[in-house]
């Protein structure tokens, strides 16, 4: 498993029974988790007292109880600045267990010795984004949410690179490869943390069982002559590790060589001394 465990503004404090309770910054928050399946004594404050709770719907969805809680505070990790807050589907703005491909995204760029071009695919609010940019790559960030993009660029700009080559890109994503083929732009490393299920602007259903393959097809073809690396990340329940290096094995391993490798990411939890798994994540590198 890689862990995350590099955070100071973020800390998996416990989780069991459906939920987790997390500090981010001195917020303490209560949020649905489907794989904290466990019952164990809840024995921090935090619990009966958060400075907010998602609460989920018997009819589906859910709400969240804020009390005090801003709309938005910002929780760095090294040199990252980022915002967060209560959002739909119980989300914060940052997924924290991807610090750790950031990290590696970062250990790519620094040690390829020469320009690295990022595209960054469903990049959301802009986490890898944000951390390729610090590294000293061009980034691409293309993601079909415009609230979303806008966000991802207040994250850049928290960081102090508001001025950094980035092209932010409303659109959806497998549309805008296409545009890119055609024109025969290229990139070093590719960065792509596809949804689960979705549906497109003209009502188009995206399912990552189905399209994630032929969608994976399509993104080799913008890749440079010298790729430095790709990040595949999936939290599609069920859907191994060992999945996601056949497919880049399949695509990219047997035309570039290098090394894949992948691994679900972790959390660490506090309480436990456990980790709490957090999706998937598939890493291939020219070295």
């Amino acid at each position: 498993m890689w862990m995350a465990n590099r955070w100071n503004d973020y800390e998996l404090l416990d989780c069991g029974r459906g939920e987790k309770l997390e500090r981010w910054g001195d917020k303490l928050l209560v949020r649905p988790d489907p794989q904290a399946i466990w019952d164990t004594p809840r024995t921090h404050r935090g619990w009966k007292h958060p400075d907010g709770r998602y609460q989920r719907s018997r009819s589906g969805g859910g709400h969240w109880e804020r009390g005090s809680l801003p709309q938005r505070w910002t929780v760095t990790y090294g040199d990252l600045t980022f915002q967060v807050g209560p959002m739909n589907f119980k989300h914060t703005g940052i997924f924290p267990e991807q610090a750790d491909n950031w990290d590696f995204a970062q250990q790519q760029i620094r040690a390829a010795g020469r320009p690295v071009n990022v595209l960054n695919l469903f990049a959301y609010t802009g986490g890898a984004t944000v951390a390729c940019a610090a590294a000293g790559a061009s980034v691409c960030h293309v993601d079909a949410a415009k609230g979303m993009v806008s966000w991802a660029r207040d994250n850049a700009r928290l960081s102090g690179l508001e001025k950094a080559p980035v092209r932010w890109i409303v659109d959806d994503c497998a549309k805008f490869l296409e545009r890119e083929i055609r024109r025969g732009r290229k990139y070093d490393a590719l960065i792509m943390d596809p949804p689960s299920y979705g549906r497109g602007p003209s009502g188009e259903v995206w399912k990552l069982e189905d399209d994630l393959y032929p969608f994976l097809e399509l993104a080799v073809q913008v890749l440079s002559d010298r790729p430095q690396f790709i990040i595949l990340n999936s939290y599609t329940t069920g859907l191994a590790p060992s999945v996601l290096t056949y497919l880049l094995e399949t695509l990219v391993g047997k035309r570039y060589g290098g090394h894949t490798e992948s691994h679900e990411l972790g959390l660490p939890v506090t309480a436990s001394g456990l980790a709490l798994p957090c999706g998937a994540t598939g890493r291939w590198s020219s070295t």
